[in-house]
């Protein structure tokens, strides 16, 4: 019974998962997914040994308090109560937490059931956060908010407890650093932009720089050399694929449907890049 996931994240994958499954491989023994952010593919698979890593420290707080039996019951009476007080005046005294000395201090199920409550009745399911790192979306002016799937939840809650997940914050690169032959790596990493569009990275305050697309497309070739199965999600622009020369780029169309500004949402070109 496969699972979605929990929070709405820019550059999700649920729209594209056929394609996904599509161009991986048929059979791998360990997951790797570095960028792991909403987890629309690994909800899907739900391999029982996978690694997977994000340097948002909110977003993480979700998966660990999945996969730990206590924090995960305090979280749901979180959002239970993040429900039940829901207002303007609400959301936007539970925005401003970030911005005190404590917050780094707080419970982690009570940071993960903020992630959710703010992700849910924030305008447009947004995460963003601004050069300090503080998250800074507007209310959707909702007058009531779900935080949260039952069925779902608990089926998340399953996946992480009875099977062999890792959950890694920081470098991609340490991330697979235990990869070996056989196993996959899904690469999801914020994308190179358009050079007339702009695209959206503002997931942590640390933006993802060419610098960085270049260091990932040299532990790509790393990975593969090492006989690792390796695919890769981005724009397809020409910096991409003079980057990744040589492997199988394959080309799809995808929607993009979080942007502030409705004239920035349509159809877009993205690349699937193999290694097999």
């Amino acid at each position: 019974m496969n699972a979605k996931p929990i929070v709405k994240w820019a550059g999700g994958k649920r729209q594209l998962i056929d394609k996904l499954i599509k161009y991986m491989p048929q059979m791998y023994n360990k997951y790797f997914e570095p960028f792991i952010g909403g987890g629309a593919l690994l909800f899907e698979l739900m391999p029982s040994v996978a690694v997977i890593n994000d340097i948002n420290q909110d977003l993480l707080a979700i998966y660990k308090c999945l996969a730990n039996n206590e924090n995960y019951k305090l979280m749901i009476d979180e959002l239970e109560k993040h429900e039940k007080n829901h207002s303007e005046e609400y959301f936007y005294k539970v925005r401003e937490e970030d911005r005190k000395p404590e917050f780094n201090d707080i419970p982690i199920w009570k940071r993960a059931s903020r992630a959710i409550y703010l992700n849910k009745s924030c305008f447009n399911g947004l995460y963003r956060v601004n050069s300090k790192g503080y998250f800074n979306v507007p209310s959707a002016k909702k007058l009531k908010v779900k935080t949260y799937d039952v069925d779902n939840i608990k089926r998340l809650h399953n996946y992480f407890v009875k099977n062999d997940i890792t959950v890694l914050e920081g470098d991609f690169v340490e991330a697979v650093a235990s990869a070996e032959p056989g196993d996959f790596v899904y690469f999801d990493p914020p994308y190179d932009p358009f050079d007339d569009k702009e695209s959206f990275t503002a997931y942590t305050k640390f933006n993802f720089t060419k610098e960085d697309q270049i260091r990932l497309a040299t532990l790509y070739k790393e990975l593969s050399n090492k006989g690792v199965s390796v695919m890769l999600s981005n724009h397809n622009t020409k910096f991409i694929n003079e980057l990744y020369a040589g492997f199988n780029v394959h080309v799809v169309k995808a929607k993009r449907m979080i942007n502030s500004d409705s004239n920035g949402r349509g159809n877009v070109e993205e690349v699937i890049i193999t290694n097999y």
